[in-house]
């Protein structure tokens, strides 16, 4: 599963590379951020795409798991 870096990243980089990744994306992909901001407007802009987001925490990081529907 392909994952992107958005880690340390202040918003809006971590949308946008979201954003990016959806308008190509086929597979579900994985985007690690590091702050409660980027993890809420990251889903909120998954989920205007109809993308389902679910949240999963590893060894401290949070990543966000972007599937589609």
């Amino acid at each position: 599963m392909e994952r992107i870096d958005a880690s340390g990243l202040a918003c809006p980089q971590p949308v946008l590379l979201v954003l990016e990744k959806i308008k190509t994306a086929i597979d579900p992909f994985e985007v690690a951020v590091s702050n409660q901001a980027a993890i809420e407007n990251v889903t909120r802009a998954a989920e205007s795409k109809s993308w389902k987001v679910t949240k999963l925490d590893r060894d401290g990081e949070i990543s966000i798991l972007t599937i589609s529907k």
